[in-house]
């Protein structure tokens, strides 16, 4: 099962709150039901063809020891009429040949693999991660390219379809392996895939690449040619040369893989503090009874740090000061990470105390994890003459120029500069997860939407009576309250995935594995304003 996601969901606890146990059951929900792929009758026409399905080809490609770290399952959930589950492609990290590497899969059953927007960003965020823990990538390539309905959104700018060849480039030119396995169609722009690669393989009288297919090969030159004869494995590998190994099929190909990964130089890692781990004095599913959906509570968070620390152990940072950040060292699966979670609003004083603990974990090199529950910075003309956007731009500072990897965890609400100071995505922590009942966005519903009813009634107050302006009021708080939550982030790939509370160690145990699989660069930061 995908580390992104609890091995059992039982023991959700009594202290839990119904609502919360019912945001739980929903992603459950969700998530199994994408684990399908797509349509019943798509599936079956997959495995008539003699094909395994994407995240079986995973299963059989990974060490059977090893566990996968999946990323963003939902994503595109809710959209497009949901007809394309997790995108369409399945990305994550495992192990092949006892080492990390990342999988791009393809999912055939989902309008034939092809490429929606968040198709192109789940593909590109594995790249990323792979550049950024120089991991090898592995692509598993059953895919027709762009899906022609979106291409205005997927094609043209920066970070689209291209962009994933681009980072092809740069990333050979890093000495990071790539190797694709043509397992299907391999199509258009998407046969620069295999064409880009360290190493390439197709499957017999399955896998084809080429620029135009049979259609637009006739309606360009009137020439009339199958797929196999056009760009089918024996064409490939005997004739253009375009890849290297012929399969006879899928389990042929993900052998012949692994053993292509057996010849990786080895990557250097970065020498850590690691001892022997210890299980915390709670168990995982106590974390359920700390999840919960009401913003105007916080969320327990050294309870939290119990129960994902070994032995619940954790060495306080200025204990005493600036109480609404706790910060101080712990061990999570015997590795030293130094720890950040919010206990309130952001004062100077929290900013600055926050700042010096993280410019404290990077120069000893300890990573560091977040634990977002934030409403933001404190407001106000008091506030305002003391400096505080001047000690918020320390502690930003200090977290944009982190050199250790830096791992988020949003367990609650994420919001405004609160979100930035926390590591955001903007300030690209190795990885950002959510639980369920998280939320992300400029400020909360309940606040978003009294801000804008007012403006709304200062600008026509003629129009907006007590009774309209409660009716605005719910339709704005109802639009922010979905825009914010935990499932519209996941899906338009805001983060990392969804993850159960009582995953949560789990997940930061290999998630810690991963980041030390390189070395981490000198640090430096900038100008702090004093």
């Amino acid at each position: 099962m995908s580390l992104a996601t609890n091995d059992s969901k039982s023991g959700s606890g009594k202290g839990s709150g119904k609502h919360f146990e019912q945001v739980l059951e929903k992603y459950y929900e969700l998530y199994n039901k994408v684990l399908a792929g797509g349509s019943e009758k798509a599936v079956v026409l997959h495995r008539s063809r003699g094909k395994l399905t994407a995240r079986e080809r995973i299963e059989t490609l990974l060490d059977k020891d090893s566990p996968f770290l999946e990323l963003s399952a939902l994503a595109a959930n809710g959209q497009y009429d949901d007809q394309f589950p997790s995108a369409g492609v399945v990305t994550g990290v495992g192990k092949v040949q006892g080492r990390f590497v990342v999988v791009v899969a393809n999912d055939a059953t989902v309008k034939g693999g092809t490429y929606i927007r968040e198709t192109i960003r789940k593909h590109i965020r594995a790249q990323e991660i792979a550049i950024d823990n120089r991991l090898p990538a592995i692509y598993l390539v059953d895919s027709g390219g762009i899906f022609l309905p979106e291409q205005a959104n997927v094609f043209p700018d920066k970070e689209d379809f291209g962009r994933i060849f681009s980072n092809q480039a740069r990333m050979s030119a890093m000495g990071i392996p790539q190797v694709a396995v043509v397992m299907g169609s391999c199509t258009a722009g998407g046969a620069y895939i295999p064409a880009m690669c360290d190493e390439s393989i197709i499957v017999k009288n399955q896998g084809t690449i080429f620029i135009g297919g049979p259609p637009l090969v006739k309606a360009a030159t009137g020439e009339e040619v199958t797929d196999e004869e056009l760009g089918g494995g024996d064409v490939h590998a005997r004739i253009s040369g375009v890849v290297d190994h012929l399969a006879e099929d899928d389990v042929d190909a993900l052998k012949i893989c692994r053993n292509i990964v057996r010849t990786f130089h080895p990557e250097p890692s970065q020498p850590v503090n690691h001892i022997t781990s210890r299980e915390p004095h709670y168990t995982p599913e106590v974390l359920h009874t700390l999840a919960h959906t009401d913003p105007s509570q916080l969320i327990d968070h050294e309870k939290v740090i119990a129960c994902i620390v070994d032995g619940s152990e954790f060495q306080s940072f200025k204990e005493d000061y600036a109480k609404t950040i706790i910060t101080g060292f712990a061990r999570i699966d015997g590795f030293q990470v130094g720890v950040l979670a919010n206990k309130g609003v952001v004062f100077g004083e929290t900013a600055r105390k926050a700042a010096h603990f993280v410019q404290l974990c990077n120069y000893r090199k300890i990573p560091m994890v977040f634990l977002q529950n934030i409403t933001g910075f404190i407001v106000g003309k008091k506030y305002e003459h003391e400096g505080i956007a001047r000690d918020g731009a320390k502690w930003i500072h200090a977290v944009a120029t982190s050199s250790v990897p830096i791992i988020s965890i949003v367990t609650g609400g994420s919001y405004g500069a609160g979100n930035y100071a926390m590591a955001g995505r903007a300030f690209d922590p190795r990885f950002l997860f959510m639980w369920p009942n998280a939320r992300i966005g400029v400020m909360g519903g309940e606040q978003a939407a009294r801000v804008l009813t007012q403006l709304k009634k200062a600008k026509n107050k003629e129009e907006v009576d007590n009774q309209s302006e409660e009716k605005l009021y719910s339709q704005i708080k109802a639009r922010y309250d979905d825009e914010s939550s935990a499932l519209y982030s996941t899906s338009r790939i805001w983060d990392d995935g969804i993850i159960d509370p009582a995953a949560t160690r789990k997940i930061l145990s290999i998630v810690l594995q991963i980041v030390s699989a390189r070395q981490w660069p000198e640090h430096r930061s900038g100008v702090y304003r004093m």
